[in-house]
C-alpha cells in the first residue's frame, strides 16, 4: 500500500494571512496581465474612436470654423413662414393687389441696393477723409428702406409662392388642386459653397456649405486646403439652396427670384424620383439633376412673368441651339475676314474646358493649370471677373449646363434642352427626366424622342 504523505498543519494565525497573500498575488497577476493586454489593444486600436480619414473628413476639419448653421436657419425660417401663414394678408389680396405689392417691393429693393452701392463707393474713395460722416445721410435712408422691406418680405414671399404654384398647377403638377410638395421659399443671405476637386481630374469630390465669407477669408481657406491636401478648391456664391423652405438669394429682379424658387422646387419634386434619390451617388446624376432644375426654373419663370407681370421685360436665357443665321445678300454686314471677332465668353470657356480635359487626360496636370491661369487672365482682360479658374471651378459650374461654357463637350446640357424641345409640355419632359440618372439613359431617351 502506498504510504500517504502527512500534511503539515499550520496554526490558524499563519494559514489565514498566507491564503490572503496568495489571493492578492493572483489578483495582482491578473491585473498586470489585463493591463498589459489593454496596453497592447490601445497600441493597435488607438483610443477606440473611429477616425474618418476620407477627403471629406479632412476638408471638414479644415473648414469647421466656417460651416453654415443649418439648424439655426431652419428654425428661424419655419417660424417666419408660420407667422405669415397664420397672420398674413396674402390670401385676401386679389391678383392686381398682389401684383402691385410685388412690383413695389422689388422697386424698393432696387432703390436700397443702389443706395448701398453709393455707400460702398464713399468708403472706397481715397479722397474722403471721414466716410462715416460723408455717408451718414445715405446710411439713414438705407436703414429706413431696409426696415420697410423686412416688414413686407413675408407677404411678398407668400405671393410669389402662390404665383409659382398656380403656374405649376396649370402645367400638370397639381393633385386635387394642390401642388406637391407645396412651394415654399424664403429670401435670405445664402451660404457659400466650398467645392473640392482632385488636381488630376475634374470631379465634384467634396462640397460643404459655409457662411458668407469675405474674399480674403475665401482665399486663405482655399490656399490652406490646397496646400495641406494637394487638391483644387474654390469657394463659390450660391443663388439658392433646396432646404425647406428653399433659400432664395436676395435679388432686385422678380424674374430671377421666381426662377430660383422654381429651380429649388424642382429639386424638392425630384427628391421622390430616381433622379433625386441618386443625386449624390454619381457625378453625372448630380449634373443631370442640377441642369434639369436649371431649365425647369427658367421655363417656369417665363410663364410666371408672362401671366402676372406682362409689363416687365422677360429675361432672355442662353441656349445650346444654333443662333439664327445672319441676313443674306447686301444686308450682311461687311467685315475684314482677318480681323478678330468679338470675345464670346461662353465659347471661350467651353474651349478652355475641352483643352483642360485633354491635358488632364494625358496626365499633364501642371500644363492644364498653366492654361487655366492664362485663360483666366484673358477673361479678366475682357471684363469677366473670374477670381480663380481651376479644377474645382469646372467641377462646380460644369454641373449647371444651362448654356454652353463650363460643361465643355458634355452632352447633358444640349441633350436635356433638345429633349425638352421634343416633349409636348413641361410635365411630360419632367416625367421622362425624373427617371434618368446617367448620360447613357439620357442619350437613349433622346434617341427614342427623335423617333
Amino acid at each position: 500500500m502506498a504510504r500517504s504523505t502527512p500534511s503539515i498543519q499550520r496554526p490558524p494565525f499563519i494559514a489565514a494571512p498566507l491564503a490572503a497573500a496568495r489571493r492578492l498575488s493572483r489578483w495582482a497577476w491578473k491585473a498586470v496581465v489585463r493591463l498589459a493586454l489593454l496596453i497592447v489593444l490601445l497600441a493597435l486600436l488607438g483610443d477606440g474612436r473611429i477616425r474618418d480619414t476620407s477627403l471629406r473628413a479632412q476638408v471638414t476639419a479644415l473648414a469647421r470654423p466656417h460651416l453654415f448653421d443649418y439648424v439655426g436657419w431652419e428654425i428661424d425660417a419655419l417660424w417666419a413662414k408660420a407667422r405669415e401663414a397664420l397672420l398674413g394678408a396674402g390670401p385676401y389680396l386679389d391678383e392686381d393687389e398682389a401684383r402691385a405689392q410685388v412690383v413695389d417691393y422689388f422697386a424698393l429693393l432696387d432703390q436700397a441696393r443702389q443706395i448701398e452701392a453709393g455707400i460702398e463707393a464713399v468708403y472706397t474713395d481715397p479722397a474722403v477723409d471721414d466716410p462715416a460722416a460723408e455717408a451718414s445721410a445715405l446710411s439713414a435712408e438705407r436703414d429706413a428702406l431696409r426696415a420697410r422691406l423686412a416688414e413686407r418680405q413675408p407677404l411678398v414671399e407668400s405671393i410669389l409662392e402662390s404665383q409659382v404654384s398656380a403656374v405649376l398647377a396649370d402645367e400638370g403638377f397639381g393633385l386635387l388642386g394642390q401642388v406637391l410638395p407645396p412651394v415654399s421659399m424664403h429670401v435670405t443671405p445664402v451660404p457659400t459653397l466650398l467645392v473640392v476637386s482632385p488636381r488630376d481630374r475634374i470631379e465634384f469630390a467634396v462640397d460643404l456649405n459655409l457662411d458668407a465669407l469675405p474674399v480674403d477669408e475665401r482665399e486663405a481657406l482655399e490656399a490652406r486646403i490646397d496646400r495641406e491636401l494637394g487638391v483644387s478648391s474654390l469657394v463659390v456664391p450660391l443663388g439658392g439652396l433646396s432646404m425647406y423652405p428653399s433659400m432664395v438669394v436676395e435679388t432686385a429682379s422678380i424674374a430671377r427670384a421666381v426662377e430660383v424658387t422654381a429651380h429649388e422646387w424642382a429639386h424638392h419634386y425630384l427628391f421622390f424620383y430616381p433622379l433625386g434619390w441618386e443625386y449624390t451617388r454619381q457625378a453625372e446624376t448630380r449634373i443631370l439633376n442640377e441642369t434639369a432644375a436649371t431649365f425647369f426654373g427658367r421655363e417656369v419663370a417665363l410663364k410666371v412673368m408672362a401671366r402676372y407681370y406682362p409689363d416687365v421685360p422677360p429675361p432672355v436665357y442662353p441656349s445650346f441651339r444654333a443662333p439664327p443665321a445672319p441676313p443674306a445678300g447686301d444686308e450682311s454686314p461687311s467685315r475684314d475676314s482677318d480681323a478678330p471677332g468679338p470675345f464670346d465668353y461662353a465659347q471661350e470657356l467651353n474651349l478652355t474646358r475641352v483643352q483642360v480635359d485633354f491635358l488632364l487626360g494625358q496626365g499633364m496636370v501642371e500644363a492644364a493649370e498653366t492654361v487655366m491661369e492664362y485663360r483666366r487672365r484673358e477673361f479678366v482682360r475682357h471684363g469677366y471677373a473670374i477670381r480663380k479658374l481651376n479644377q474645382a471651378y469646372f467641377a462646380f459650374y460644369g454641373g449647371y449646363q444651362g448654356e454652353p461654357g463650363a460643361g465643355g463637350a458634355d452632352p447633358i446640357g444640349p441633350g436635356l434642352e433638345e429633349l425638352r424641345a421634343l416633349s409636348p409640355d413641361l410635365r411630360a419632359w419632367m416625367g421622362t427626366v425624373r427617371a434618368i440618372t446617367t448620360r447613357a439613359e439620357l442619350l437613349a431617351a433622346l434617341d427614342a424622342a427623335r423617333g
